[in-house]
């Protein structure tokens, strides 16, 4: 067999350390076994989909030290490697499934489906389509296509018996059809879903191994049912385990840094970074702890993945990122790596305007923008929490701060101007008294420093999102009580009763 393996990721967001991970053991398994790893974009969401996030999934990977044989940027005999290039191939694949009777129109409307939702919270049935469109004659079809009523393409998913399928990991998977619903394949736009485009991708590019994460295993049915309706050989599944935070849960930007970005810019070696990731799915041989990749793909043996969920343990990759620099960097080429990271003088330069008015001798410089290069801020409850504002509040307050950034895709100096003013407004507080203090602490770890807005614009999105999390980390949390009433406040835009 020709092991051929892919990591194929969404260009919706920031390059998630996720995404690195999968990419790792896609890259590691093919070397291994001497067969090739490519890079597909999955971007069908034409909604949220960017170029610019495709160039970041490309630019952090190979940070990182992955790299791939075929793909958008590469090439390759299987392209298009870009899923919005390939539209036409899904719908003829899509009219193969209508033509077998193994998919149909339906018709279902947004008010449809709503009220499919809460008819089964009410009776306790199945969350979900309730299949009233899939026995639909061909006049009755022929008649809502004539009237211009907009369709979507369902599978057809059994009614009755098993799933049954072997993953290379878990074994033996065994799923009733009557929890499957039938997934939509083609959206009434014209576009693919995921599974669709997935499947049919991975068969025309000769994917032999799906390697993915945990959370694809609730999908796989539909999958297995789509290589059998197409009549496509299956490839081996394999489903990592998940990625977990320190509360347990799959790792999420909502409570930790999840972008690569971050752990680039704030001084991780690529090396490391990769060694660490290597370790949430795997165990060597010897139980070591640091090695190469390529003492990875030597070593590699698919049976020694885990099974369970793996604590992504910032305090492990600490200790990691340390033993490289300890053993790999030679104390006189250390310095040149420092300034190479944050010292750079394209880096300096920016800092140059803020500090050029607010030093009296260079050393103040130090004082003054020393939070540019420091990963965890000394916070205090005294500075963000202003005017006995509760701490609870002040965590409230930075979540929404969070939020409204989020909403308007901007982390520079203005998103942050406009989502201060906004959640000072929507809790009825002063800004200048009470969200700037608590902005300045979570930011900079102080009270006063350089102009607050200019340094987030420097910052940059990634490290500016960890460093609120992190102060509302250090203030108790949000409970999910409190973050329930706090999102239906937010929608409101109004929280002056929390």
């Amino acid at each position: 067999m020709n092991v051929r393996t892919r990591i194929a990721p969404s260009p919706t967001g920031d390059p998630h350390v996720g995404t690195a991970y999968i990419a790792l053991f896609n890259l590691v398994y093919a070397r291994h076994f001497g067969g090739k790893f490519l890079m597909r974009i999955e971007d069908t969401d034409q909604t949220r989909s960017r170029p610019e996030y495709e160039e970041n999934i490309f630019k952090t990977l190979r940070w990182a030290g992955i790299d791939w044989d075929e793909g958008p940027d590469t090439g390759g005999d299987f392209g298009p490697y870009r899923q919005s290039e390939r539209t036409e191939i899904y719908r003829e694949y899509c009219q193969k499934l209508l033509d077998a009777g193994k998919a149909y129109k339906c018709f279902a409307t947004a008010d449809e489906l709503a009220e499919m939702r809460e008819v089964a919270k009410k009776t306790g049935g199945r969350i979900g389509y309730d299949r009233r469109y899939r026995n639909l004659s061909s006049e009755e079809i022929k008649e809502r296509q004539d009237a211009k009523q907009p369709y979507t393409i369902r599978l057809k998913i059994p009614l009755t018996g098993e799933c049954v399928y072997e993953d290379g990991i878990k074994g033996r998977v065994v799923v009733p059809w009557a929890d499957v619903d039938d997934q939509i394949l083609l959206k009434s736009d014209g576009f693919p879903t995921y599974h669709l485009a997935n499947v049919v991708d991975d068969h025309l590019m000769k994917i032999t191994h799906v390697i993915r994460g945990d959370e694809w295993m609730s999908s796989t049915p539909k999958h297995v049912m789509l290589y059998e309706a197409f009549g496509f050989e299956q490839p081996v599944f394999m489903h990592m385990p998940l990625l977990l935070g320190k509360d347990g849960k799959k790792l999420s930007k909502r409570k930790n840094p999840t972008s690569i970005f971050f752990y680039r810019d704030n001084g991780y070696l690529p090396e490391a970074f990769l060694n660490f990731l290597s370790l949430m799915g795997y165990s060597m041989p010897d139980d070591r702890e640091i090695y190469t990749l390529d003492d990875f793909i030597k070593a590699f043996d698919p049976k020694r993945i885990g099974v369970s969920g793996a604590f992504f343990d910032i305090l492990k990759l600490d200790w990691i990122n340390q033993q490289y620099i300890i053993n790999n960097i030679p104390e006189n080429q250390l310095w040149g790596r420092i300034k190479e990271w944050g010292f750079n003088d394209a880096f300096m330069e920016k800092l140059m305007p803020l500090c050029h008015t607010r030093i009296k001798t260079f050393a103040d410089f130090i004082e003054l923008c020393g939070f540019f290069f420091i990963h965890r801020l000394p916070l205090t409850e005294e500075n963000l929490c202003p005017k006995g504002t509760p701490g609870d509040k002040s965590a409230m307050m930075l979540q929404t701060i969070i939020w409204s950034m989020e909403e308007q895709e901007n982390w520079g100096r203005d998103g942050i101007e406009q989502a201060s003013r906004k959640v000072a407004e929507s809790f009825g507080v002063n800004h200048k008294k009470v969200i700037m203090p608590i902005l300045f602490t979570s930011i900079t770890g102080k009270r006063q420093g350089p102009p607050l807005f200019d340094s987030v614009q420097i910052l940059g999105r990634d490290r500016t999102r960890a460093r609120l999390l992190q102060a509302v980390e250090f203030l108790g949390g949000i409970s999910n009580k409190k973050m329930s009433a706090l999102t239906k406040a937010w929608k409101n835009e109004d929280c002056t009763a929390l």
